[in-house]
């Protein structure tokens, strides 16, 4: 009897003991499987390589120019702020540009909205959108919200110059009475206005981008060297773009 009674209590031990050992391993596996997952790192560049946070420069950017028949709507130039490269016209209808050079001079900008019937992308999976705000660039720090975007509007002459079509990333001086001296070489001259306006942009894949443009003539950066014999049109830019659903236009 006593011998059972011994037995029984060894076999009791050992029972507590598995049923311990089950429950600490258990243990160390859901504090395995409920340990937080290393964090995700944000994006550095897009998809077409340019980084996301840095400034970046474009120099001499040029479009068809005809000053003969100034009138007559040349042929649009498609950029891409992705690749910082233009793109064939074959791809009108695609989301591989961001901004679009068109109208009077090509000075006219637009974005990349398959939505949207004025746009050239239109029936594309282009989800851009422009607006203009009268801001200096380096003082255009938040992201503005999605409703003040529009996938619909041109930007280019401003209200401030002649023939002017609301805010305008340029001033046109037709008499050259606007900003220059009234003689002949300073009429029809076009003045960028980076000291007060900059350009936002969604880009056709869902990204934010300001932009200022800083001259339309080649090798010339400031208006003094604005002239109406200076070679045209010829696009200098700067621009930062930064992920989807950022808030803010950080440079790092």
């Amino acid at each position: 009897m006593n011998t059972a009674i011994t037995t029984y209590k060894t076999m009791f031990k050992w029972a507590s003991a598995c049923f311990i050992l089950c429950l600490l391993f258990t243990s160390c596996k859901k504090d395995e499987i409920v340990s937080p997952e290393p964090e995700k790192e944000s994006p550095s560049h897009t998809e077409g390589g340019t980084p996301y946070y840095k400034l970046q420069r474009i120099e001499n950017l040029a479009v068809e120019t005809d000053d003969a028949n100034p009138t007559v709507p040349p042929t649009a130039v498609l950029f891409s702020l992705e690749t910082k490269a233009t793109i064939s016209l074959l791809y009108t209808k695609t989301n591989r540009w961001d901004i679009c050079f068109n109208g009077l001079y090509n000075s006219f900008l637009s974005s990349n909205n398959g939505q949207s019937s004025n746009s050239l992308g239109a029936g594309s999976t282009g989800t851009g959108a422009i607006t203009i705000l009268q801001k200096p660039f380096d003082e255009v720090i938040d992201v503005p919200a999605d409703g003040t975007l529009s996938i619909s509007k041109t930007i280019g002459t401003d209200d401030e110059g002649d023939f002017g079509e609301g805010i305008g990333w340029y001033l046109y001086d037709f008499g050259g009475t606007k900003r220059g001296d009234g003689s002949y070489d300073k009429q029809h001259v076009a003045y960028a206005m980076p000291e007060k306006r900059t350009i936002v942009v969604r880009t056709a894949k869902g990204d934010y981008a300001k932009i200022k443009m800083i001259s339309c003539y080649k090798d010339a950066f400031t208006a003094d060297k604005w002239f109406r014999t200076t070679p045209h049109m010829y696009f200098t830019f700067e621009f930062v773009i930064v992920p989807k659903g950022s808030s803010k236009f950080e440079i790092k």
